[in-house]
């Protein structure tokens, strides 16, 4: 996910400032290292997996793939996790390509978080003794492999994937780099696999929505159509989510999620029964009176000020005093440490459900060195987890650490020029592209599954970018949208996923039928 722009600065300035000092230093000059170019390999096992009472058998192959520049010179080296059903005519299989976010996340989280045919047993909120090893991986009933074979690619830098040969950071850490590189993957995959006629589906997450936009125009652009494209926890306009001065978008597109947030604490007076009757009220505010309210900025009545903060106040469990104190523009950062009261528990960014104490309460921002409610609960699982998963189960051994998170983002250009126009400078908005996209392969379904409690890319947002995509009104119903009662991980809550299996099962239907002739 996208930081403030000035963090992004900062974090630039402190990585790039040692470098520029001895780049300006006296001495020998050192010929740049090329990473050396490792061969292609695989781990190929055999398992099966029971879904909806039914054994489905498959071969899960753990490798690496090469991609290369324009003279074929080797520029880095892909992992990959690719669940394939045993006994099926490939060519009529769909086959799903996954991955998750950050940018630096890699895609374990996707793979044995919720979707594919092994699943961790996540720690529920509040459940502090599941928190520590050790860990439980069973089979999971609610993957998606039953309607779609599974390809889970770690982005280079992250995992096991990483630069070699004549590879640079500028190849891969970027908006149009990071989709030029997956969209090479996935071409060189079909290629290596004979899988070309196979109904091809994009799933990301987080971040991953933001690439599924630009490599679906990508893929499309080079004549490799999609039969879908799956949208979890979306980001595609920036600007949507960017708390700073002047911009009042993210304020009104945050406060539903602030409301179910609150709804879920128990912090909403009245509380009603049903959530989404609650976020359909919110909304309405939020789109009305209150966007009204911000746009009179100073011109606003005091008597009107008062009467717009005792609703949000109503709305979000955050006293009227601290709206008033915010000028009604209370951002993330202060919702998260004030909903639960002023010395209370922060609630997590990712998932509001998950709550973690605030050891500085008294600072104007929180301390440091937090890695917030959501990441303190599922890291430990995920990482031990998965460790154990790839090198006991899969038997993939690599003498490198495999990133669930890496440091790619201090390299990442943020810059974008959309389809058919120019600029490319401020905050970028991906959704020209998948709307590009979606006119150049009109067949093709876009899935958008957003989480009430995801305060990392609030639901209101996506709604409000994809109905102002540019998008012909005979391809709007092309557009789905499913909402459930988790964050920003979709599969954290084991309620939501039956729900979540159901709606993806049901989109891969859809989006490979064929339309009957009249």
């Amino acid at each position: 996910m996208k930081r403030p722009r000035g963090l992004y600065l900062v974090l630039l300035l402190l990585f790039a400032a040692p470098a520029l000092f001895a780049a300006n230093q006296p001495g020998p000059k050192r010929a740049a290292k090329t990473p050396p170019v490792p061969k292609e390999r695989t781990s190929v096992t055999h398992a099966s997996v029971t879904i909806d009472g039914q054994r489905i058998p498959y071969t899960a192959t753990a490798g690496t793939l090469l991609l290369y520049n324009n003279k074929h010179q080797a520029t880095a080296s892909v992992f990959y996790i690719a669940y394939t059903e045993d006994g099926v005519n490939d060519a009529n299989r769909p086959i799903t390509f996954a991955y998750n976010g950050g940018p630096g996340g890699a895609s374990a989280l996707v793979d044995i978080g919720g979707f594919g045919p092994r699943r961790v047993v996540w720690p529920a909120p509040g459940q502090i003794d599941t928190e520590t090893p050790p860990y439980q991986l069973t089979n999971n009933q609610y993957s998606i492999f039953n309607s779609t074979d599974l390809v889970f690619v770690d982005a280079v830098g992250t995992g096991y994937s990483r630069i070699v040969g004549k590879g640079t950071p500028n190849m891969f850490f970027g908006i149009s780099a990071d989709g030029s590189a997956f969209a090479q993957f996935i071409t060189r995959y079909v290629t290596k696999y004979n899988r070309w006629n196979s109904p091809k589906f994009l799933l990301g997450e987080s971040y991953g929505t933001t690439r599924n936009a630009v490599l679906s125009y990508d893929l499309v652009s080079q004549g490799v159509y999609l039969n879908g494209v799956i949208m979890c926890s979306t980001v595609l306009n920036f600007e949507t989510l960017e708390f700073s001065p002047g911009n009042d978008l993210p304020y009104i597109f945050y406060l539903p999620s602030y409301a179910a947030v609150a709804w879920y604490h128990h912090q909403v007076h009245p509380r009603p029964t049903s959530l989404p009757e609650l976020i359909k009220q919110v909304e309405a505010f939020a789109s009305g009176p209150y966007l009204e309210a911000l746009f009179a900025g100073a011109n606003l009545p005091a008597a009107q000020k008062q009467k717009i903060a005792q609703q949000l106040q109503d709305y979000t469990g955050v006293p009227v005093s601290t709206w008033l104190k915010a000028d009604l523009r209370v951002s993330l950062s202060l919702y998260r440490r004030r909903m639960m009261g002023s010395t209370g528990p922060m609630t997590g960014r990712y998932d509001g459900r998950f709550l973690t104490p605030e050891l500085e309460p008294l600072l104007p921002f929180p301390g440091p060195g937090s890695s917030g409610a959501t990441t303190t609960a599922i890291w430990g699982a995920l990482t031990a987890t998965f460790d154990n998963y790839v090198r006991n189960t899969l038997h993939f051994k690599d003498d490198h650490i495999y990133h669930q998170l890496s440091a790619v983002i201090r390299h990442w250009k943020f810059t974008y020029t959309p389809p058919l126009m120019g600029g490319g400078r401020g905050t970028p908005n991906v959704a020209p592209a998948l709307s590009r996209a979606m006119n150049d392969d009109p067949n093709m379904q876009v899935m958008f599954n957003n989480g009430y409690f995801d305060m990392a890319t609030p639901f209101f947002a996506t709604e409000y970018t994809t109905e102002h995509m540019d998008v012909p009104n005979s391809l709007r119903s092309h557009i789905h949208f499913y909402f459930y009662p988790v964050g920003h991980m979709l599969y954290l809550n084991p309620k939501a996923l039956p729900m979540l299996q159901k709606n993806i099962d049901s989109f891969i239907k859809l989006a490979t039928s064929r339309p009957t002739a009249g």
